[in-house]
């Protein structure tokens, strides 16, 4: 898949997750095959730019390319200017945010909130792309509610504004993220533009993924939820979606030894006391699903030192592993 100059190594794509998608992540995912991480949500507004929360969601030191980051607003010369500072600090794409729903976000209009407004959509897409010489990439939603569907407008907007390719979670805001996907509108978007088309929702297994790329024609998948304690999920679709085959998931070693790695970039990235609170969640995420888990989780979040993190982490995965040799030899006998 192509962007611009970049030639992406895959068509797998990384969502951009408010909370998540940090740089330790965004590597993580890079490694096990995603084609492009695209960065948490950066604000537009300029008086952040000096905040430490801020610089850290830009921060793509040793990110595999093309680094591409995220920015929301609603002021297009403000957007403009955000995607000049970004581009000048080293993203190679800016990717524009009017598909996140939260309620924050669209009380300001911006986010999925500017769905309803197609001129301020175009005036927004226009002023940024003539402002950066990277390429200028646009996410949304299918409309504002089942009764404004305007993802087809959009994106003929989004094509004549020069805008390089269209990601689209196949859900209103209204739906929030309820319901199931609408395929049906990621693929009449499809039909009516000649930009790349990246298809979003609802994709937690390479089966999802390859039924999603055939059914829409899409040239890329974008995996959001699904990669949250399963970062392999990208190598998996892959592997699928080039032999048929589904590999084994990883065994409880193995996920504790991604675990770890995980951890000690979180822990290295943002320093013990924001670390240790960043890290609950993955540590939860991984854990999902083994034996005593949710116990397990909340003590967890009662511990306030990466030490004590890591000793439990390696308790919790002794203990599985003993849990699972025991099941196993007795299902064998």
């Amino acid at each position: 898949m192509q962007i611009g100059p970049y030639s992406l190594n895959s068509n797998l794509i990384v969502a951009p997750m408010a909370g998540v998608t940090d740089r330790p992540f965004r590597k993580l995912c890079r490694a096990f095959g995603a084609g492009l991480a695209v960065s948490e949500m950066v604000a537009s507004n300029s008086l952040l730019y000096g905040s430490e929360k801020t610089k850290r969601r830009a921060d793509s030191a040793g990110e595999t390319e093309p680094v591409s980051v995220q920015i929301v607003g609603a002021d297009p010369a403000m957007l403009a200017e955000a995607a000049k500072y970004n581009a000048d600090r080293g993203a190679q794409i800016i990717d524009i945010n009017m598909g996140c729903p939260a309620k924050k976000i669209c009380n300001v209009m911006a986010g999925s909130a500017l769905l309803q407004n197609e001129p301020l959509v175009a005036r927004i897409l226009e002023t940024v792309v003539k402002a950066v010489d990277v390429p200028v990439t646009l996410k949304i939603r299918t409309g504002w509610d089942k009764n404004s569907r305007n993802a087809i407008n959009v994106a003929r907007i989004a094509e004549a504004c020069g805008i390089q390719a269209l990601a689209i979670h196949g859900r209103t805001r209204a739906c929030g993220y309820s319901g199931e996907a609408e395929y049906d509108t990621i693929a009449a978007v499809k039909a009516e533009i000649r930009i790349p088309v990246i298809a979003n929702g609802d994709i937690t297994t390479p089966q999802k993924a390859g039924f999603v790329l055939d059914y829409t024609k899409a040239d890329a998948v974008m995996i959001g939820r699904a990669a949250q304690g399963r970062p392999w999920i990208f190598r998996d679709i892959a592997h699928y979606l080039k032999t048929g085959e589904l590999l084994t998931r990883p065994g409880v070693m193995e996920t504790r030894d991604m675990l770890m790695g995980h951890l000690q970039d979180i822990y290295d990235f943002y320093g013990e006391y924001t670390g240790v609170r960043m890290a609950r969640k993955h540590i939860a995420w991984y854990t999902k699903g083994l034996p005593d888990s949710a116990g397990f989780r909340h003590a967890m979040n009662q511990l306030q030192t990466t030490r004590g993190q890591i000793d439990a982490v390696e308790y919790f995965f002794a203990e599985s592993t003993g849990y699972t040799y025991l099941m196993e030899n007795e299902m064998a006998a």
